[in-house]
């Protein structure tokens, strides 16, 4: 396996661990369960281990990027979906906005592996 593709599935991993975090986030209560809390903290240094592996192969500014990005979207549509939460037209532009900077970052720029 090719080591770009090593350095994206662990980016892959470390956005999935940071969205399901976030998402306990939630569920703490402002720190106030314990369960959540144990399970936020857990999840978040998982996201931060594997960030840190995707660095062998993805520059550090483009990881981040992605994995901010990333991670914005899919908070976003769990917040919806899954909390009821609205969103408005112009959350709905800048996730937009967002969506469009991550793939210009992988389809132009030289700095992607």
């Amino acid at each position: 396996m090719s080591p770009t593709l090593i350095a994206y599935s662990f980016l892959a991993g470390a956005i999935l661990f940071e969205v399901i975090g976030t998402t306990f986030l939630v569920k703490s209560e402002e720190f106030t369960k314990v369960g959540p809390t144990l399970a936020t903290v857990v999840l978040y240094a998982f996201s931060f281990y594997f960030l840190t592996k995707s660095l062998r192969g993805i520059p550090l500014g483009i990881a981040y990027a992605m994995w901010g990005g990333v991670g914005i979207v899919l908070t976003a549509l769990i917040g919806l979906l899954v909390f009821k939460q609205s969103i408005d037209m112009p959350a709905v532009i800048g996730i937009g906005l967002i969506v469009t900077g991550v793939v210009v970052l992988n389809l132009f720029s030289s700095s992607v592996g």
